[in-house]
């Protein structure tokens, strides 16, 4: 019976490095994809699912969910770190960052204090569409606006005059809906007492006599 022969000194210590080289790589492969999907992450509006992740960062989806993981335990202060004041949460089968529950009182004193006292009429307009639609996405709003009003939404949850109230079945998407507060603004008791928004509107009869007199 023979046996293979003890492999050399050197063969040893050079397979030991081709190893750690490949672990080093690995990590900071894995480190690239952390980075890259915490940069996305720093400007999406909307929980966004692994997949779409994934194809943002350009990173298979089993890479994309280890980083997410990875993003979590830091950020909640289990990897060694200070616990954040944010945090990656998933909502709707997607994640997104979150200013921590505890934080949100300073957040919107923050922001309010920044903030004119008045709304503008953007805001005006886009509260309207919520208070009458919702609950509703932000895409909805957008469509009866016909303008982008993601940063409008933004100042109206910080002002703390609408606020988050689910999420839609089928896309994911976050519904938004109007606050107590509001009612205080308005000096009503609850969103049904807003005045029924059909009388306001022109029903187009001036545009059909004029028609009809030509």
């Amino acid at each position: 019976m023979t046996t293979d022969p003890a492999p050399s000194p050197s063969g040893v210590r050079s397979a030991q490095l081709e190893a750690q080289k490949t672990g080093a790589s690995d990590t900071g492969a894995a480190q690239d994809v952390a980075r890259r999907l915490e940069a996305i992450l720093l400007v999406v509006d909307e929980p966004q699912g692994l997949v779409s992740l994934a194809a943002a960062v350009g990173a298979p989806v089993a890479a994309v969910r280890q980083a997410v993981e990875t993003l979590v335990a830091d950020y909640d202060g289990e990897a060694g770190g200070p616990r954040r004041g944010f945090e990656l949460r998933e909502v709707g089968g997607g994640w997104r960052l979150y200013v921590r529950a505890e934080h949100d009182d300073l957040v919107t004193e923050f922001v309010n204090a920044q903030a004119p006292s008045r709304l503008s009429q953007a805001a005006l307009e886009t509260l309207a569409v919520i208070a009458y639609k919702q609950p509703v996405s932000r895409g909805q709003v957008a469509q009866v606006r016909a303008v982008n009003v993601d940063s409008v939404v933004r100042t109206l949850t910080a002002r703390g005059l609408v606020t988050e109230v689910g999420t839609d079945a089928e896309t994911g998407a976050i519904l938004y809906g109007t606050t107590d507060a509001l009612l205080q603004n308005l000096g009503i008791n609850a969103i049904e007492e807003l005045p029924h928004i059909s009388p306001l509107l022109d029903d187009g009869a001036d545009g059909f006599e004029s028609e009809a007199v030509r």
